[in-house]
């Protein structure tokens, strides 16, 4: 067995390496304060062929395995988290679910743009009353003629305020069974995006409302008994969420460390106390094993999609020592770490986030109790 990356994908390293370094570095952690997009590093990964990376050749994109793309996502991320959310859109995302289950005739309509860099594309699915327990939906379509009819609403939307497509989950009928996906474009008649709201870490989000939306026919992704179906390639979404997780878990240990080396107290660098020292033993400890559980799971995925139970492990681990790396790295850089002068505060809002979004560590635990009992456990009320 061997735990080592192949000669191409150190190659592959390496230069995504240097590439975020060359292209990124300069603006990095920039985005948020400007409260922009960084529209001109999505056409720069475009440029080079990153956005895309698993898609299909016939679909535009480059047919590479997931794990290709986690390598590449984990070097972008280190650099400028921005610029990695622009390649999670054309990488793990609601691209995913378009590419896999779309139509021929919506996604040549769609994906051009959304690879060229030129237009974004999120999952609609939370609601109000629908988070974790997303089988609750309530938003409803109904087919009339040659329209899709849709009513409801959505929340907690990545890049909501800026995207022109939405991946919208819905309910056909009554039954959980009758669930499905429609894809919406901004404009479309009946639907309305709500103000700007911002979580902890800056990013944008919006309330999405249905009020008879109108779409053509042509745009149901998945007609019915679509959970099933669309939780297959959520999964690589959660890839993409649990490797940025770990890239900037990873940037602020590495930034940490330096930290530890260069700066004194009592006359000697904070490398030399014990204190420190076992703290990044252990942050290092975490990191290498929830390396372990990430790239396992991509790599068995090879082009498909990731088995829920190695995905869920890797989410849930890396979401929850992520978050405590990223403490220990403030913690070591002490009050400079709480200040907007270094990045390691705004990594440590960032990696939170994503301890709730894409399936908490909570729910990722009721899934691996699932498959290690070998049996499904109803949340609900008896």
């Amino acid at each position: 067995m061997d735990f080592n990356l192949t000669e191409e994908q150190l190659e592959l390293q390496k230069w995504a390496r240097n590439f975020a370094k060359e292209k990124f570095a300069e603006k990095a952690y920039t985005w948020a304060e400007n409260d922009d997009v960084p529209w001109e590093n999505a056409k720069i990964l475009a440029e080079h062929g990153l956005m895309g990376m698993t898609l299909p050749e016939e679909d535009g994109g480059q047919g590479a395995p997931l794990i290709d793309a986690i390598i590449v996502m984990e070097e972008i991320a280190k650099v400028c988290p921005h610029t990695a959310d622009m390649f999670q859109v054309g990488n793990f995302g609601a691209i995913k679910q378009l590419s896999t289950f779309g139509s021929k005739e919506l996604k040549q309509r769609v994906l051009p743009s959304i690879l060229a860099g030129e237009k974004l594309i999120s999952v609609a699915m939370s609601e109000p009353n629908a988070g974790s327990a997303v089988t609750d939906l309530s938003t409803r379509a109904r087919i009339e003629g040659d329209k899709v009819i849709i009513n409801g609403s959505k929340i907690f939307n990545t890049n909501g305020p800026h995207n022109t497509y939405y991946v919208v989950w819905v309910r056909f009928g009554e039954g959980v069974k009758t669930s499905g996906a429609v894809l919406v474009e901004r404009g479309a008649p009946g639907f309305t995006v709500g103000k700007t709201e911002y979580h902890m870490s800056g990013e944008h989000h919006c309330a999405l409302y249905f009020d008879n939306c109108e779409v053509p026919v042509e745009n149901i992704i998945v007609p019915e008994d679509g959970f099933r179906k669309l939780f297959t390639m959520f999964n690589v979404e959660r890839m993409g969420n649990t490797s940025r997780s770990l890239a900037l878990a990873q940037a602020a240990f590495d930034m940490a460390v330096e930290h530890a080396k260069e700066r004194k107290q009592f006359g000697r660098p904070l490398a030399e106390f014990q204190g420190i020292q076992w703290k990044v033993a252990e942050m290092k400890m975490k990191l290498d094993a929830g390396r372990l559980l990430l790239y396992r799971a991509a790599s068995n995925a090879d082009k498909g999609a990731p088995s829920p139970l190695e995905s869920a492990m890797a989410k849930c681990y890396i979401n929850t020592t992520a978050f405590e790396v990223a403490n220990e790295a403030l913690q070591i850089f002490g009050g400079y770490g709480y200040t907007k002068e270094y990045p390691v505060e705004y990594i440590f809002r960032r990696i939170r986030g994503w301890m709730i979004a894409g399936g908490t560590p909570e729910m990722m635990k009721n899934k691996i109790a699932e498959y290690v009992f070998d049996m499904k456990f109803s949340q609900r009320k008896k």
